[in-house]
């Protein structure tokens, strides 16, 4: 399976080598310097993490020099004008991220890409021939890909064991992240991730860091009853880690039931949420540090990406000042400020109630020496590891996602119901469809029927 493995990573990254050197052009010849990646859930959190937290490094940015890549999640139509605004289709390659296939909001948004391409491309190649040099597939459904006009050659494949949130380190990351930044880059990020499961692997219990930090989180959670947990980034090239670390955590362990199907006697899995700092400062961290507990875990870096300083009259660096941040906020949750200090200072009494801080609120915080690609793929895999070990604790498969699926398959149901109304016509849904749906639901449906019907 190691080898397989291999196998697939060498197919990405000697794609990409042409892509990145012009051997590999579009239809008209001309160079693909824009990748537009789509794929949704798994297969666009941790690639578009990755990809915003290495944009800044020095040696990532220099690699990507001249390069764009876009991500396309959402099927809402804005979106799929926020990744075309701008690109010139001879010069984009399309990447379609889909382990089946068949999920319904990246196949419309492939669709619909196609379609772009083909329009903005007619006369200049045949349609066959605009997809054969502009969009490529990350499948496991080969057969599916090849059905939607992509050359099984172009086809890049995993395997159903690779669960979507757990993939970045997969091709469905090694694609768009080897053809925006190149094969040595891509290579340090699965080193660095290799580094840390190996660590967890290998380290005793009482020094190993993915155990320390699930256990942490356990008895948070489970003993002291705090339902929520915030990720907050000292660093802006981090913003897009606690999406990432929601969706790694909340469909992994957002379960009801064990692993045998014993409904559990505890609420299992974390409300995750956060903001890089210092703009989640001045978002929610009243509530943080006023309001109900929230245990916290702080992530800053030692060196900056993009070190600055604003001039010699300012008293310390950017970074300084960013990172002085990082080190005052886990004191002042852990401390809090008493009555007693407060009066001592001289704040009035009846201001004495709305100043103080309880303190003795949990927070872990996590240093790294800087953020390069290696440091992404260690951070990573941390957090991969650490979901996985409180599902072990908790008694949970982390690895299925069956809460997903009740919505999807009325998400069918309705979508027909829509296709009914619009084919007659109509602005009130046919009275066999309106008796099988909630009256709550009938109202929005004809309440948009009758806001968009031609």
């Amino acid at each position: 399976m190691v080898q397989a493995v291999r196998g697939v990573l060498e197919r990405v990254y000697d794609f990409a080598d042409r892509v990145r050197s012009g051997a590999w052009t579009g239809c008209t010849g001309k160079r693909l310097v824009n990748v537009v990646s789509i794929g949704i859930g798994g297969s666009y959190l941790g690639p578009e993490f990755v990809y915003e937290a290495l944009r800044f490094a020095p040696r990532a940015r220099e690699a990507g020099e001249g390069r764009a890549l876009r991500f396309l999640a959402n099927v809402d139509p804005v979106d799929v004008a926020r990744a075309l605004s701008g690109l010139d289709p001879e010069q984009t390659l399309v990447v379609v991220v889909s382990k089946t296939f068949t999920t319904a909001e990246t196949m419309l948004n492939a669709r619909t890409v196609r379609a772009w391409l083909e329009e903005r491309l007619a006369g200049k190649a045949s349609a066959s021939a605009i997809v054969a040099r502009h969009v490529v597939a990350v499948s496991a459904d080969v057969p599916k890909a090849r059905a939607f006009g992509i050359d099984e050659n172009n086809v890049f494949g995993f395997w159903d064991w690779v669960g979507g949130r757990y993939s970045v380190s997969s091709a469905v990351g090694a694609v768009p992240l080897a053809l925006h930044y190149g094969r040595a880059v891509f290579e340090e990020f699965l080193g660095g991730a290799r580094d840390m499961d190996e660590h967890f692997f290998d380290a005793p219990l009482d020094s190993n860091l993915p155990v320390l930090l699930a256990l942490g989180a356990v008895w948070n959670h489970t003993f002291l009853g705090h339902s929520t947990r915030a990720v907050l980034p000292y660093s802006q090239a981090l913003l897009r880690f606690p999406a990432h670390v929601q969706q790694l955590s909340m469909e992994s362990n957002g379960k009801r039931v064990s692993a045998r199907g014993d409904v559990l006697p505890f609420p299992s899995g974390e409300i995750i949420f956060g903001e890089p700092g210092t703009n989640g400062q001045h978002s929610f961290y009243q509530l943080i540090h006023q309001g109900r507990p929230v245990p916290c875990d702080f992530i800053g870096v030692c060196r900056s990406q993009t070190p600055t300083r604003a001039g010699p009259a300012e008293p310390v660096s950017n970074h300084d000042e960013l990172m002085s941040n990082f080190f005052a906020q886990p004191d002042a949750l852990a401390h809090g400020k008493s009555a007693e200090q407060l009066r001592a200072e001289g704040v009035p009494d009846a201001l004495v109630p709305h100043r103080t801080f309880a303190g003795d609120r949990p927070s872990v915080s996590i240093l790294l020496p800087e953020l390069d690609a290696a440091r992404v793929g260690q951070l990573l895999a941390l957090y991969e590891n650490q979901v996985v070990v409180q599902g072990f604790v908790w008694g949970l498969n982390s690895f299925d996602q069956y809460g997903v699926e009740l919505g999807k398959v009325l998400q069918v149901n309705l979508r027909g119901v829509l296709k009914a109304a619009r084919d007659a016509k109509r602005t009130k849904l046919d009275p066999a469809h309106a008796a099988a749906l909630p009256p709550s639901t009938i109202a929005l449906m004809e309440a948009y029927l009758s806001e968009t019907q031609e």
